[in-house]
């Protein structure tokens, strides 16, 4: 009798050690080194708070964590507002970041103070270039939803790609573009005013503010849990230890969302790239 037991028991600890393992996923813009630094503190309070084991996966690459999110590998993840669009079938916003003390950012076009362009249909014919790829929500969608708005459609101008956001700002100032696209907070970053005169430069035109990064679990996930992890994401300004956590992140603060906080992002996705919304 002891013996079954006993086997019964061997059989069943993995088992109760796999539900307790959770997966926190996120997307690859950092470094893999800055990444552990930045968000290890985080995963290892999450498991402490939850009672499990909280693993944060990095990727070399974003094919690499886009393939894990289609494959559902992570119970928890953060990425930006456009991938939490293509997965919302899979995953379920609960909370949002705030950074530099905002909720929200807008999108932005910027061009050179003395370049003499006062109006977005003034670029048509002009080099643009953008602080991310085609899926950059705030770097690439939210621009050139402006630029559509204006009657400017791809073709109608030239585009470029920066390594980075702030990037796209200082190939503007050397004047190695006409117009770049980013979020509305770039041009006050320190990453851009150390490097170059920022007055030189204006915000040409600027889209409605949108929820900044989204962090999502997998729809299955049981809702008293989701709801429990919710509340210690939103809850981290409140302890000493959960503001180290975000100051770790470079997050001032974290709040609730919901899955039509980002139905504007869809709007303009949709507007961009066509009715299916998909970067191509």
């Amino acid at each position: 009798m002891r013996l079954g037991l006993l086997l019964l028991c061997l059989f069943l600890t993995p088992l109760a050690t796999a539900a307790e393992h959770l997966t926190l996923g996120v997307f690859p813009r950092l470094k893999p080194t800055e990444m552990v630094r930045s968000y290890q503190p985080l995963a290892t309070y999450l498991g402490e708070r939850l009672g499990r084991t909280v693993e944060l996966v990095t990727s070399k690459d974003f094919d690499s964590f886009w393939n894990g999110v289609k494959q559902r590998r992570y119970d928890i993840v953060h990425y930006n507002q456009y991938h939490y669009i293509q997965s919302s079938d899979a995953y379920r916003v609960i909370a949002h970041q705030q950074e530099f003390g905002r909720t929200a950012v807008a999108g932005a076009l910027f061009v050179r103070a003395d370049s003499g362009i006062s109006d977005i249909a003034q670029l048509r014919g002009r080099r643009i270039i953008f602080g991310g790829g085609r899926d950059a929500m705030m770097s690439y969608i939210a621009p050139r939803y402006l630029l559509m708005q204006a009657g400017l459609n791809e073709g109608d101008f030239k585009t470029e790609f920066a390594v980075n956001p702030p990037n796209a700002l200082l190939a503007l100032y050397h004047q190695q573009a006409d117009a770049a696209g980013g979020g509305d907070i770039l041009i006050d970053l320190p990453a851009v005013r150390n490097a170059i005169n920022t007055g030189e430069l204006k915000m040409l035109a600027a889209t409605e503010p949108l929820l900044f990064l989204p962090w999502a679990v997998k729809r299955s996930m049981p809702a008293r849990l989701a709801d429990e992890i919710q509340a210690i994401l939103v809850g981290l300004g409140d302890t000493p230890a959960g503001r180290h956590i975000l100051t770790a992140a470079q997050v001032s603060g974290m709040g609730p969302a919901s899955d039509k906080d980002y139905d504007a992002h869809r709007r303009m996705t949709r507007a961009v790239f066509g009715p299916e919304g998909i970067a191509r």
